[in-house]
């Protein structure tokens, strides 16, 4: 029969102490730029995507809906019991977005971009994974 030490060390998903402070970083930089640059635009009607959703051809509740998702995301990416779900939210947002890019507004040059961040959200998501668990558990009472 195999033991197991009682000295070893459990399995614990929680990122180190550098790279807690490289996510932290991140979260911070991204929810603020989802915040005031991407969503907040689109919920005060700035011109340029008021032209953007137009061009969608969605309307305006489109545009509020998509504002309010990015802002939502931005202020979760700074909670740190939400970070988890709302990088993996702006994930798929964000894979949607370069979508539209490139099948609504034949734009395709400016895919990469949010490509680039959905990878970045990914990844952002499963080091947070354990915060994703605790809400989980936390629902399931």
């Amino acid at each position: 029969m195999t033991a197991i030490p009682a000295s070893a060390p459990a399995a614990d998903a929680r990122p180190g102490k550098k790279l807690n402070r490289v996510l932290w970083t991140l979260q911070i930089l991204f929810g603020l730029f989802f915040i005031i640059v991407s969503g907040l635009p689109k919920l005060y009607g700035q011109e340029a995507a008021v032209q953007a959703f137009n061009d969608i051809g969605w309307g305006d509740w489109f545009r509020y809906f998509t504002g309010i998702v990015e802002v939502a995301g931005g202020i979760g990416l700074l909670v740190p019991r939400l970070s988890g779900l709302a990088a993996a939210g702006l994930s798929i947002t964000t894979v949607l977005a370069a979508a539209t890019q490139v099948f609504l507004l034949d734009a395709a040059a400016l895919a990469p971009f949010p490509l680039v961040l959905a990878v970045l959200f990914a990844w952002i998501a499963y080091e947070r994974r354990d915060s994703i668990v605790a809400v989980r558990e936390m629902l399931s009472r």
